[in-house]
């Protein structure tokens, strides 16, 4: 089967090529000023989110005074495409600008998208998403941290986990309950924006299994933190929805990181068995049942981004999410399986992963690559959420 697109489609990506072969940072700028953090934006990184805004390229659904180009989706879907192929981040604080930022533009006041929206578009500003709690796990509806409202400002105590990038964000799109008396425990939840350098604020930047000196993920600690009123995002009470809505931004273009690593990373497989020589036929058996997962989940893809163009309903954005990071993680560990005991050697590096995120584009081993890939199982929701999510919305289980 081969797929093809309209000659619009198609006229679309050749504009695209030609304006990221004249306008991308090249290869050597990236290396000699390498983004720390999921929020930290070297020169060139703001630099390269100017050219992208301006040019229509950053966010390319939006409007041009938003940094797009009014693409639909299929050209958008065709932009990330791109994106992968090139192996160049459109950004290195991801979480800014493919969740945060679009929420502002949608809910905040006019006051936060000026202020908050459109300078982490346009690279001036980071921002990390504070979600997961030390005793809620991503399970958002059990969060303790708490927002009494006081005067003109609510004060604010609790502890946020896994926030990626904290150390080196401005501020954080905080999920805080500002009411403990609902009903239901995802009731009472509200979103605040609590500046990183607002008295009260710590962070402890965890290393992650890969190295010591590897710390995006961090702990936040808020100690009777005063943030005005002001900067509560949408309503009292909405945090729930504004979740829910979030996440959608990220979700529905993240299987093409998924599909683009695993294409990627399957090609440096087989090279590497042939260079290997005979392959073990359980290995053989792993790599052939991981191409056919990898043409699935582009295939699957497809088929989900078409019923969205259609404006219909796309099951299928669930179902990537979960095949995507577990096939990847897979694959990682077949990579070390397939040399041995060398695989267990971290400083023998495998092809470059383009899909640990933009701050990480050095040559990594196998082994550090396997350790890496259970994170994709958890961020932007877990495989068990995910499976529960698929039995009962897709297949219609009962709860």
């Amino acid at each position: 089967m081969k797929l093809r697109f309209g000659e619009d489609t198609e006229r679309f990506r050749t504009d695209l090529r030609a304006w990221l072969d004249a306008n991308r940072p090249s290869d050597d700028e990236m290396a000699a000023d390498p983004a720390l953090s999921s929020a930290h934006v070297p020169a060139w990184a703001s630099a390269w989110a100017k050219r992208l805004f301006d040019a229509g390229w950053l966010l390319p659904g939006s409007p041009p005074e938003l940094g797009g180009r009014n693409a639909n989706t299929i050209e958008q879907m065709v932009y990330h495409e791109e994106f992968a192929a090139y192996s160049v981040p459109r950004t290195t604080n991801p979480q800014g600008v493919s969740i945060i930022a679009p929420t502002l533009l949608d809910l905040g006041s006019e006051e936060q998208k000026q202020t908050l929206a459109l300078p982490i578009l346009r690279g001036d500003l980071a921002a990390c998403l504070g979600m997961s709690e030390p005793e809620a796990g991503s399970d958002l509806a059990a969060l303790a941290t708490r927002a009494v409202a006081d005067g003109d400002d609510f004060v604010v105590s609790g502890r946020k986990i896994w926030t990626s990038g904290a150390h080196h964000a401005d501020f954080c799109f905080c999920f805080v309950r500002t009411d403990a008396s609902g009903p239901k425990k995802h009731h009472g939840i509200s979103v605040l924006i609590i500046p990183m350098d607002t008295p009260g604020v710590s962070c402890r930047p965890l290393p992650s299994l890969a190295s010591l000196d590897d710390t995006d993920f961090n702990e936040v600690l808020l100690d009777d933190v005063r943030v005005p009123k002001a900067n509560l995002v949408g309503r009292e009470g909405e945090g729930w929805s504004i979740a829910t809505r979030s996440l959608g931004h990220e979700r529905g273009m993240l299987w093409i990181s998924y599909a683009s690593a695993l294409d990627s990373s399957i090609d440096a497989l087989f090279a590497q068995a042939r260079a290997e020589g005979e392959l073990d036929p359980v290995d053989a058996d792993e790599l052939v049942s991981l191409y056919i997962d990898a043409q699935a989940v582009r295939c699957m893809g497809y088929q989900g981004v078409r019923k969205l163009a259609d404006g219909k309903p796309s099951p299928e954005q669930s179902i990537l999410k979960l095949v995507g990071s577990e096939s990847a993680r897979r694959l990682n560990r077949v990579g070390m399986e397939c040399l041995g005991e060398r695989g267990l050697d971290a400083a023998l590096p495998a092809p470059v992963d383009r899909s640990a995120g933009a701050h990480r584009r050095d040559p990594i081993s196998w082994a550090i690559r396997y350790l890496l890939s259970f994170s994709g199982t958890i961020a932007g929701g877990t495989s068990e959420i995910q499976r529960n999510i698929v039995a009962e919305r897709v297949l219609g289980l009962p709860r």
